[in-house]
């Protein structure tokens, strides 16, 4: 009779540095590439537009594999899948510092999305079961970290690599961190008695399906503004793919015997409404993010390395919060931690909705240092009572769809973001500037007095003409652009005050420090 493997015990803080090192490398590559675009670009001969398929490649790998996940991890082994990724994921990061040309890029960043995509869903699950549930609050709060506070260091690292050395430095970064993931996690992860192979065969339709499905929604929402939506015929027709596939793929895998992604996890209420939840928090936490940067470079004028410096109060109130509340979420209810930090980030979001263009820096710092500590008691205590009802035999399955929905609601976010600026910003020049007529006594006024100026620069009547006429429509489109800014944040705003009802389909969690754990 064969004797069943008992995991050796580890200190759970050791497997937590172990799973939280490649966890960080991952989701820093999310946005760490980001400000080295143009760089790429330069150096490979193509256009910005080109290179940002470097982007969306990797976004698109990334979540194909992401759902599938908790399946993976059954049939191979976590261990195993988890070196594995850890091991392809450092392996492209070099490749990519190596790639001659962009295509080569692009596929080499194919590989690490990949490889990328079942770090997140693995590190959570691993560190969910080896804390005893009272103590998962602290586990989360560390785990976090990485994936709030990585994305904000994202642009900071990446424009200090980038100017300092080279933008290949960006992907070389990776290999020390790798390398010492992989070794930590071949000391200190085991695999649970539970995780076993499926006797049942492989579901090479949902995984067809998923791949088409959630590939096509990911390159709509990556392109859907630059290519003006569904005015774009590759836009509406990979809608309708990613619609078809997708609404296939949930019916088919609610009657397959042996799913690749088990929705029956959404039949736990908490669950479904901590995935809901969460995908909000994933759109207003990255379309906040990537609209900020644009704003204080093209509104205030700060250079790319300065407006790294200037988002780092978020990720300060963040790496504060995170801790502190993973510590007392034992102590009260998860429920009622995350009403405070709904509150706080809506206000801190009405806070950078109603800045003007003579706004200074510690009004920017103050709204986001908020928006950082209320993150802490949104994140923290989400995941953790969103996971309190599965069992850990499922924690994997539970953690790749939770992951996959916020790095979703997170690409819904930037997409939605971006094209109500751009829409914004020209009803506001139109509305605006309909009042700069030649026969209106204020416009006529500005235009005297721009006019004077110039002339008095030693340009003659005719230019000082022209250029007065110029500086005044920078003026009305400078002033579009800050209210439409404006619009996208108290947008954002509103969305986290409407999904607070949803709170009221939470159960109450069933852990507390001296309870026993269920």
């Amino acid at each position: 009779m064969t004797q069943e493997f008992e995991a050796p015990k580890i200190n759970p803080w050791i497997i937590a540095i172990a799973v939280m090192l490649s966890t960080f490398m991952e989701v820093l590559d999310t946005t760490v590439v980001n400000v080295s675009l143009p760089h790429i670009a330069g150096s490979m001969s193509a256009s910005v537009d080109e290179a940002t398929w470097t982007l969306t490649s990797y976004l698109v790998a990334n979540a194909i594999i992401l759902p599938m996940t908790g399946w993976l991890s059954n049939h191979f082994g976590r261990k195993r899948m988890l070196m594995t990724s850890v091991t392809g994921f450092t392996a492209a990061s070099f490749l990519c510092g190596l790639a001659p040309n962009l295509p080569l890029l692009v596929l080499f960043r194919v590989i690490q999305g990949a490889c990328g995509g079942g770090l997140q869903p693995i590190s959570q699950a691993v560190l969910l079961e080896s804390f005893p549930p009272e103590d998962r609050g602290k586990a989360m709060g560390f785990w976090g970290l990485g994936i709030v506070v990585a994305p904000m260091l994202g642009p900071v690292l990446g424009g200090w690599l980038t100017d300092s050395y080279s933008w290949r430095w960006v992907f070389y970064i990776n290999i020390p961190v790798g390398v010492l993931a992989l070794f930590m996690t071949q000391l200190f992860v085991f695999d649970p008695h539970y995780i076993k192979r499926s006797k049942g065969g492989i579901d090479y339709w949902g995984m067809g399906m998923l791949a088409v499905g959630i590939g096509a929604l990911q390159i709509v929402l990556d392109k859907g503004q630059e290519k003006d939506w569904f005015s774009s015929a590759l836009i509406t027709r990979l809608a309708v793919i990613s619609a078809v596939a997708l609404i296939a793929f949930v019916i088919y895998e609610l009657v397959v015997a042996h799913p690749v992604v088990d929705l029956r996890a959404f039949k736990e209420r908490t669950y479904s409404a901590g995935v809901f939840l969460m995908t909000v928090v994933g759109f207003v936490l990255y379309g906040s993010l990537v609209i900020l940067p644009i704003f204080l470079q093209t509104i205030l004028g700060y250079p790319a390395l300065q407006a790294g410096v200037a988002m780092f109060p978020r990720g300060l109130g963040s790496f504060i919060a995170m801790p502190f509340v993973g510590i007392i979420l034992s102590r009260f209810d998860a429920r009622k931690l995350l009403v405070i930090g709904i509150a706080g980030c809506a206000t801190s979001l009405v806070l950078l909705g109603t800045l003007n263009l003579n706004v200074g820096y510690w009004q920017i710092f103050w709204a986001q240092f908020i928006q950082g500590l209320s993150l802490g008691f949104v994140f923290v205590p989400l995941t953790t009572v969103t996971m309190d009802s599965i069992p850990n035999e499922k924690m994997g399955n539970a953690t790749s769809i939770f992951n996959l929905m916020r790095n979703i609601g997170g690409s819904m976010g930037i997409a939605l973001t971006t094209t109500i600026v751009a829409r914004s910003e020209q009803h506001y020049t139109n509305f605006l500037g309909r009042d700069v007529t030649p026969y209106s006594l204020q416009t006529q006024t500005m235009i005297n007095s721009l006019r004077g100026f110039f002339m008095s620069s030693g340009a003659d009547a005719t230019t000082a003409t022209q250029r007065a006429y110029a500086a005044l429509f920078g003026m009305v489109q400078r002033q579009a652009s800050m209210l439409s800014f404006n619009h996208a944040y108290l947008f954002l705003a509103i969305m986290f005050v409407l999904v607070v009802p949803a709170l009221l389909l939470m159960r109450k969690p069933k852990t507390r420090r001296g309870m026993p754990a269920h």
